[in-house]
């Protein structure tokens, strides 16, 4: 939506890409799942996105993966100039080992019982019931003598979990303080085994020696165009310190170490224009919160270490979280509503990419997926506001002027006051606050169904006014011109079909400033027709049953129970603390 308002519309040339990343622990666990090998996997599924992507009408201008001979070029020479300027170290870690198999353990071909809600089948990266991170197995060995193995090769400080936090919570490594649990008696995913624990070597990216530059780049050049959550995680990081981290794993399917001198190899299995061009190449990064780390501070220190003049990311905007009927999403227990459903509703998908930028995180907090808004978005926010507008003004126009625009004098307080919403709607997209941009242009929607309203446009009008039936009428229709062209970025075939009942064809361009001029005397209307169709509200319990209904209240439940259980810690805490202070104040003479 960005790149299409900024191009298309805003006249600026820009290139919008998107890279599945394929490698990695996801696809070997999902390939080992489907009996396939990871290759076969991601080819099946980035058509599967692909035809996704198609129907919601979203078009890249790269829509690439990372297993190919460019990608791998790329990553491999950042590496190689990484290693040659002392930019990354080898470090003996632990990690789980299957004896059965004969290879070490990633985080999702391990799973037990989740230390904080008991699931018995808990991965080893998270919890699908409780929805809380798993930093690794607990392996338990003679008397109570534990060993905790983390994603994060960085051991904690201490085991012991800290005051007034349940089982195994811990700071983060983000802005947010978020409860981590353990797996309890960890099993091996593929065949059951008790994983042990074993040495293993892995190459860490040295971002404690590449600190200062990272830390100066980011503070002189980097976070004026970044969401605050950007900023504050960012931040963090760099209050906390900087510390080498981990940048291999004990997978087959990655991109493989490249041969360097000093290292040997045998343990671990172009866009030039754009990519370094700094001076003339501003680069938005957009995100959910968790993945900011690698996008602020570890692909940068990459790109500052390796030496090269790359051009580095000057925006990111970084989304909260988007949740699920009062809990969370999750593909592997069925609950929520994914691309593939979307498209099975039959809704179209113009009216899922209306909801879901109204329900953009974008603000620093979470938002919630709700069907029955959903429903009421669609009746209400659409068909209501901006679909009888169109209709109302076109359908008026044939029926009353013979479907050509009168002649007519626009009305400079209307245009004055839609001017002013489209500074703020200008300004909301440049700045990446897409679900503001889309608010704004219900607002100018709204604007104009209050000056037909005002101006009292009916029968009556076009009899006793007709000049000022013609104003508001020629009026109204360059503002439905302006209003598709808003819409063009967020609903293009809502946009394109304006287009086509107003006569003219569909080239999007959103100006500074709102002339009124484009639909002049004597231009000929196409035919209306509907823009959106009412949803029947028995959708309602349909659909919350088809995506995860059981499942979904089964979560709730359980959330409930947690934030109940806290509540009571707290009070229980509270209360022992004013027994203290009582005891004590008792105790004086």
């Amino acid at each position: 939506m960005y790149s299409t308002a900024s191009s298309i519309a805003r006249n600026q040339t820009t290139g919008w890409a998107l890279i599945e990343d394929q490698y990695g622990t996801a696809s070997e666990a999902k390939a080992l799942e489907e009996g396939v090998d990871p290759a076969t996997l991601c080819a099946k599924y980035h058509k599967i996105h692909k035809d996704i992507y198609d129907w919601f009408r979203i078009d890249f201008d790269i829509f690439g993966q990372t297993p190919t001979p460019q990608h791998t070029q790329i990553v491999q020479d950042i590496f190689k100039k990484l290693w040659a300027n002392g930019f990354i170290e080898e470090r003996e870690t632990v990690q789980p080992y299957c004896q059965v198999h004969s290879s070490f353990l990633a985080d999702r071909f391990v799973e037990g019982e989740c230390s904080i809600c008991g699931y018995a089948d808990a991965r080893g990266d998270q919890c699908d019931r409780c929805g809380r991170l798993m930093r690794g197995p607990v392996f338990r060995h003679q008397g109570s003598e534990m060993l905790k193995y983390r994603r994060d090769p960085v051991e904690p400080e201490s085991t012991d979990a800290p005051e007034g936090r349940g089982e195994g919570e811990t700071e983060g490594d983000n802005a947010d303080t978020k409860a981590t649990g353990w797996l309890l008696n960890p099993r091996c995913k593929p065949d059951g085994a008790k994983p042990e624990k074993r040495n293993t070597k892995h190459l860490f990216l040295r971002l404690d020696s590449l600190t200062d530059k990272t830390v100066a780049w980011f503070f002189e050049d980097a976070n004026q165009g970044w969401t605050a959550n950007a900023v504050a995680i960012t931040q963090s990081w760099i209050d906390k310190g900087l510390h080498p981290r981990a940048i291999t794993r004990n997978l087959r399917w990655v991109v493989p170490i490249p041969h360097v001198e000093g290292l040997s190899t045998e343990e671990y299995s172009s866009k030039e224009q754009w990519w370094k061009n700094p001076k003339e190449v501003e680069l938005y990064h957009f995100l959910g919160k968790d993945n900011v780390p690698f996008h602020s501070i570890v692909f940068p220190a990459s790109q500052i270490g390796s030496g090269d003049n790359w051009t580095q990311v000057r925006h990111i905007s970084a989304t909260e979280y988007l949740n699920y009927e009062g809990g969370k999403f999750s593909k592997s227990r069925g609950i929520g509503v994914f691309g593939n459903s979307a498209r099975d509703t039959g809704i179209d998908a113009d009216v899922w990419r209306y909801y879901l930028l109204s329900r953009r995180p974008e603000n620093g907090t979470d938002t919630e997926f709700k069907w029955e808004e959903f429903i009421s978005v669609n009746n209400n926010d659409l068909l209501k506001n901006i679909g009888n507008l169109v209709n109302r003004v076109v359908k008026f126009c044939h029926a009353k002027i013979g479907g050509v625009v009168p002649r007519h004098t626009v009305s400079e307080s209307h245009q004055s006051n839609v001017n002013t919403l489209l500074t703020l709607y200008i300004s909301n997209v440049e700045n990446m606050r897409l679900r503001l941009g889309l608010s704004t242009i219900l607002q100018i929607s709204a604007l104009g169904n209050k000056f037909l309203q005002d101006n009292k446009l009916d029968n009556r009008l076009f009899t006793e006014s007709p000049e000022l039936c013609a104003n508001v009428v020629g009026t109204a229709l360059n503002h439905l011109h302006l209003l598709a062209n808003l819409l063009s970025p967020f609903m293009p075939k809502t946009a394109e079909s304006i287009f086509e009942q107003l006569g003219v064809g569909s080239v999007p361009r959103i100006p500074d400033t709102w002339a009124a001029n484009t639909l002049v005397e004597g231009h000929k209307l196409g035919e209306p027709r509907p823009l959106f169709s009412m949803i029947p509200a028995a959708k309602l319990e349909e659909w919350r049953e088809a995506y995860g209904g059981s499942a979904a209240q089964e979560q709730k439940l359980l959330e409930a129970e947690r934030a109940a259980a806290k509540k009571a810690a707290k009070k229980e805490k509270k209360g022992k603390k004013q027994s203290i202070k009582e005891a004590l104040k008792s105790k004086e003479p």
